[in-house]
């Protein structure tokens, strides 16, 4: 026959164990629906994100709204993307007008300069829409890298984003790889949250 000590102690490893499940299940389905860490792979968003920097994204607030120029944003980009690929023919002084249909496996994280309808160039580095020179103090820019003076202009698709890297000179964005559709993007970075001398919003 137990003793009650013993059963006690194997209630109390039973609870143990479905508190663990319960709070895994739970940060899982937040991950899942409602926000997800995302660790940044690369040089690229320099000087807003350094190298291991670490973002939360929020996957839900942005299903009921649209995105606007200035979100960093996690997405799927086209594929071809992670070798530079354009999906159409087009000029060399512009960038690429048209993505690929089918999308890639690697997350990306960018910052958007154009949306549907948008006509935009680059020049030096900068970026210009329908015209006039954007306002971007979060950049650094690059006025001689070879995807940084591209003057003639294209229009974003309708439904569709414009991606570049805030360090203009070391990013492989839409410039060579076309614009990202909405169904594409997980979620909109809001805050960094590690190291803990780089916490804050975005």
């Amino acid at each position: 026959m137990a003793r009650t000590g013993d059963r006690n102690a194997g209630g109390s490893l039973i609870e143990l164990v479905v508190i663990v499940a319960v709070a895994l299940g739970v940060a899982l389905g937040i991950q899942a629906v409602l926000v997800k860490p995302f660790r940044i792979p690369s040089e690229s968003m320099v000087p807003t994100l350094e190298i291991g920097q670490r973002v939360l994204v929020d996957r839900i607030s942005p299903r009921f709204s649209d995105y606007e120029r200035g979100d960093v944003v996690v997405f799927k980009p086209p594929e071809g993307a992670d070798t530079g690929a354009c999906a159409v023919s087009h000029p060399p002084q512009q960038a690429c007008p048209r993505s690929s249909d089918a999308k890639s496996d690697t997350n990306f994280i960018k910052r958007i300069v154009a949306v549907g309808g948008d006509r935009i160039a680059i020049k030096r580095g900068r970026v210009y829409i329908d015209g006039k020179l954007q306002q971007e103090p979060y950049i650094a820019p690059n006025a001689n890298c070879d995807i940084c003076n591209l003057p003639e202009e294209l229009t974003v698709p309708e439904g569709q984003y414009y991606m570049m890297g805030d360090n203009r000179g070391a990013s492989l964005d839409s410039r060579k790889w076309g614009p990202v559709p909405k169904d594409n993007i997980i979620g909109k970075a809001f805050a960094t949250y590690w190291p803990p001398n780089r916490w804050g919003g975005l």
